[in-house]
């Protein structure tokens, strides 16, 4: 992602208010392997649902941004717009996604022997498994957390909650990964 001084990025968000669809695109540009990288690790992989929310959330961005008072900053109004997708997409849907084999996180692929490449690929999965099978708004938080390195005040501010309510869904989700993650990742006691 590029980086912006808060003035572009502030122009750019008024020319969007204004209709210019060139400034859409240029935010769209910014934000959208964001927004679909949360989307896929929120949808247990499905890369076709993480594009479905990710379409979702800028054509509600695209509806909303008017609505936008710089209250808080924009990529934590952003990110809101992408919880409130991702949890209508769940509450929706009949059945858990299914974890694509095609899905992989990024800091695991180092080369190595054969063998260190497959223990590399199966702590992956454990992990990718272990975190697609969080409640939602436990893996909302650890996404936003982890994957997108937000502070506990934008994620109180994305989440619509206090940060102790953030320190609380975190603590359960690491708690719960622990658990479910205890045989796979070693612990020193």
């Amino acid at each position: 992602m590029v980086n912006l001084s808060g003035r572009e990025l502030s122009e750019i968000i008024e020319s969007c208010r204004l209709g210019d669809r060139d400034a859409f695109r240029a935010l769209y540009d910014l934000y959208k392997d964001r927004v679909y990288s949360i989307s896929l690790y929120f949808f247990h992989g499905d890369s076709a649902v993480a594009s479905d929310v990710t379409q979702q959330v800028f054509l509600k961005l695209m509806t909303s941004i008017r609505q936008f008072r710089g209250d808080a900053e924009f990529s934590t109004w952003l990110y809101r717009l992408v919880v409130n997708a991702c949890m209508d997409v769940a509450r929706s849907r009949q059945s858990d996604a299914v974890i694509s084999d095609r899905s992989r996180i990024e800091g695991f692929s180092r080369p190595g022997s054969p063998e260190e490449d497959f223990a590399r690929e199966q702590m992956a999965n454990s992990v990718r498994t272990a975190v697609s099978a969080l409640p939602p708004k436990f893996r909302i938080a650890v996404l936003l957390r982890y994957f997108e390195d937000l502070s506990y005040k934008q994620m109180a501010k994305s989440l619509h909650c206090s940060m102790g309510t953030v320190a609380s869904r975190l603590s359960r989700g690491h708690k719960i990964l622990a658990e479910r993650l205890k045989g796979v990742i070693g612990t020193e006691s």
